[in-house]
């Protein structure tokens, strides 16, 4: 097999609605999502055995093992027994932007790549947890069930800024602590792509259902919001999925960096990127390593 490098994009729930929750536990959300230039670096090549090596700025709190979702897609693809799995970790653990099933995502891309099927290998994805078959495609959509049911949305580019005060949180926690599952669906309709002012207003009206939930957990997040909310420029500032990661969404990319440059100065320690969310697919294609 020849190494192919994968990236996997961080994914941002711009809107999070959990709408009920069937026998076997699992949570129906209604969301919609995108996708933003930082991501991981993953490097799949053949090997004596399945292995996985960890590098990166944020890999001290990844799993490993069996544990770690990139290894059990590399295990749950047939022929995959002899894949190596280099994961250059750059963003953060359990913080809500998708994190390890972007990485399985992109391992299921990159095998799928040396095998050409990927409707077949994608079939996996829904195994190895509720976010890794909305991470396959790295496109804008709106995603209803428990998150096998997908549909892709046209979103122009929206300037943003992720934060992260480095503090984990436990999804499982987060969703076991809503006091109501069967709360609405989205309202509306999702205005012009083009129109970005338009689409931040739309977003405003909608919610994330496990922020309030998420602010229990890590009262830090609300530091991060209001940060967020009173840079100049910001039209939304939000948790994205069980946080701690907030993105706020700005009127342009140079505000959206001028915030990311005062955040940084007043908390250094924090781990900050700021991007035009959206459509990262082209960016999530495997390519073959060089040499």
């Amino acid at each position: 097999m020849t190494a192919v490098e994968v990236a996997a994009p961080a994914k941002v729930n711009l809107t999070l609605h959990v709408t009920g929750q069937r026998k076997d536990g699992y949570h129906l959300i209604d969301s919609l999502v995108a996708f933003a230039p930082v991501h991981d670096r993953l490097v799949i090549k053949s090997g004596p055995s399945l292995e996985l090596a960890v590098t990166g700025a944020e890999s001290a709190m990844v799993p490993s093992g069996m544990k770690n979702l990139a290894l059990r897609a590399a295990a749950l693809v047939q022929d995959s027994a002899g894949s190596s799995v280099l994961l250059e970790k750059r963003l953060p653990v359990a913080a809500g932007v998708g994190g390890g099933s972007a990485d399985a995502a992109a391992v299921l891309r990159g095998l799928a790549a040396h095998r050409e099927d990927l409707p077949a290998i994608a079939r996996t994805a829904l195994a190895l947890g509720a976010d890794v078959p909305m991470c396959l495609a790295c496109r804008p959509c709106r995603v209803g069930g428990i998150g096998e049911e997908i549909t892709f949305v046209d979103l122009s580019p929206i300037p943003a800024l992720l934060v992260n005060p480095r503090t984990p949180v436990s999804t499982a926690k987060v969703f076991a602590g809503m006091a109501r599952r069967d709360n609405p669906l989205m309202s509306g309709s999702l205005p012009s792509a083009r129109d970005v002012p338009g689409v931040i207003e739309w977003l405003s009206a909608q919610r994330n259902d496990l922020e309030p939930v998420a602010l229990k957990e890590a009262p830090v997040i609300a530091d991060v919001l209001e940060l967020l909310r009173t840079s100049p420029g910001c039209g939304l500032a939000r948790v994205s999925g069980s946080g701690a990661t907030c993105f706020g969404l700005f009127d342009d990319d140079r505000l959206a960096r001028e915030a990311e440059a005062r955040i940084a100065e007043l908390h250094p320690d924090w781990w900050l990127a700021s991007g035009q969310l959206g459509d990262q697919s082209e960016l999530a294609l495997p390519r073959v390593c060089p040499g």
